[in-house]
């Protein structure tokens, strides 16, 4: 029995003996069947997209209403929830305090330069000790390091920068662009 090209086997009968042949292209076909099977495991459809739509907008969203919503039983919300957290989908859910109600009224975005590029990892290990930074990015552009902060005032932010970040071994130098306003922010629209 002879099969076609992702057919997998080439039946042969030799000696009354039955030899499989496996050829590259079973291999390769075999391999595009398993990594597509495994890709299906892993794919956000249409309802894990409406899912999170709901916990976007508020992720105090009971999974019942969610699941009247997407016609599906309570018990499957939390599966699939399950699911896109095991996939990194949903990193969790948290509390998001306004920094202005707490005392920091002052928004600051840092631009980094480095002395060396290798030397990005000490500089980011010794940053996370700054509990003012919120946010770290590794950039391309002008600046290696785009930090996002808050201060209480005009003093604090000096303090950080001058006797904290700028002090960092491996910091060349530093832009500040202080926010004045926030227009946008929001989560990843789906």
């Amino acid at each position: 029995m002879l099969l076609n090209r992702c057919g997998v086997f080439h039946l042969l009968i030799v000696n009354s003996s039955i030899y499989f042949y496996c050829k590259q292209i079973w291999l390769n076909c075999f391999r595009f069947i398993i990594t597509n099977a495994m890709a299906e495991k892993h794919r956000v459809d249409a309802v894990d997209k409406k899912i999170l739509a709901h916990l976007i907008h508020n992720a105090r969203t009971p999974f019942l209403e969610i699941a009247r919503d997407c016609r599906i039983s309570g018990a499957a919300i939390h599966q699939r929830v399950r699911k896109l957290e095991e996939m990194g989908v949903i990193q969790g859910s948290k509390f998001i305090i306004t920094p202005s109600a707490v005392g920091y009224d002052i928004c600051v975005f840092i631009g980094v330069h480095l002395t060396k590029a290798h030397v990005y990892d000490e500089v980011v290990a010794k940053l996370k000790g700054i509990p003012e930074i919120v946010e770290c990015h590794y950039t391309t552009g002008a600046y290696a390091i785009l930090l996002k902060l808050y201060c209480r005032d005009n003093q604090h932010l000096m303090n950080i920068l001058v006797n904290t970040i700028q002090n960092i071994e491996g910091v060349a130098r530093t832009e500040s662009f202080i926010s004045l306003e926030q227009a946008i922010n929001r989560e990843l629209q789906l």
